[in-house]
C-alpha cells in the first residue's frame, strides 16, 4: 500500500489530468454542438474524439474514487 502522500500526489495528478482532458473535450463538443444547431451531421472524427476523451475522463474518475477508498483506508 502507497503511504499517504503518494496517494494525495496521485489524486492531484488525477485531477490535473481530467482538467486537460477536459479542454481537449470542449473544443469537440463544441463543434457537436454546432453542427446539432446548424442541423447539420457532425464530423465523425469530432464524435469518436468526444467519445475518447469522455472514457478517459470517466477512467481517471474512477482511478480518483479507487485512490480516495485508498486514502481513507490507510487512514484506519
Amino acid at each position: 500500500m502507497a503511504d499517504k502522500s503518494e496517494i494525495k500526489i496521485a489524486i492531484a495528478q488525477s485531477e490535473q489530468q481530467i482538467e486537460e482532458l477536459e479542454k481537449k473535450r470542449l473544443r469537440s463538443q463544441s463543434a457537436l454542438l454546432e453542427a446539432y444547431l446548424m442541423k447539420a451531421e457532425p464530423d465523425q472524427k469530432d464524435v469518436d474524439y468526444f467519445k475518447v476523451l469522455t472514457s478517459l475522463i470517466r477512467l481517471e474518475r474512477d482511478k480518483i474514487r479507487m485512490l480516495q477508498n485508498e486514502l481513507i483506508a490507510s487512514e484506519h
